[in-house]
């Protein structure tokens, strides 16, 4: 059987077209991921209108990110994924983000529970700097506190300072101790 050498070169184009795109969808290195993780962190701490009242998480599958958490303006969300895109390696983005529901009465507890946390004098320190480490989210008169604290105590105090707020039906403390 004899082939002709167009054919031949179409095989071996074939072949090596194929080990590329399997080596394409090969998962990243964790050397790899980690640059992704740090990366999209870094994104997603620079973007500008994500306060105390908003909370951004993320998961990393390979090349994929899936964003999670709660904002309060529609654009926090649109602007997350859009900086996360940008990310090298970067290849699919799922953006989960829930955008809060307006609401007045949870615009009062926000307020209420931003004085009664960074205002109280033993946690003032978490106030310091752009980036506020308590995260505040408040859906329906329900509060789930995200972030990360110093200690157990701190932990405690902040959801005692939070279950002092009026007008909350529950407090759900989801904060962390740093190690």
């Amino acid at each position: 059987m004899k082939f002709r050498p167009m054919v031949v070169a179409m095989l071996f184009s074939l072949v090596a077209l194929c080990a590329y795109a399997q080596d394409a969808h090969q998962p990243p290195s964790a050397k790899e991921e980690q640059r992704i993780i740090k990366d999209v962190q870094h994104q997603l701490r620079m973007l500008p209108y994500v306060g105390a009242f908003d909370y951004i998480a993320f998961k990393v599958d390979g090349y994929n990110i899936t964003l999670l958490g709660q904002v309060v303006r529609p654009t926090s969300k649109s602007d997350a994924e859009s900086a996360v895109k940008h990310v090298e390696g970067v290849e699919k983005v799922d953006n989960q983000i829930e955008v809060l529901p307006p609401s007045p009465v949870d615009d009062r507890i926000r307020r209420q529970l931003y004085r009664a946390i960074y205002r109280y004098p033993t946690l003032e320190r978490y106030a310091l700097g752009t980036q506020k480490p308590i995260r505040i989210i408040v859906k329906g008169g329900r509060v789930d506190l995200e972030g990360v604290v110093d200690s157990d105590a701190d932990k405690n105090l902040i959801g005692v300072r939070a279950n002092s707020v009026s007008g909350i039906f529950s407090v759900t403390n989801n904060l962390q101790v740093a190690k």
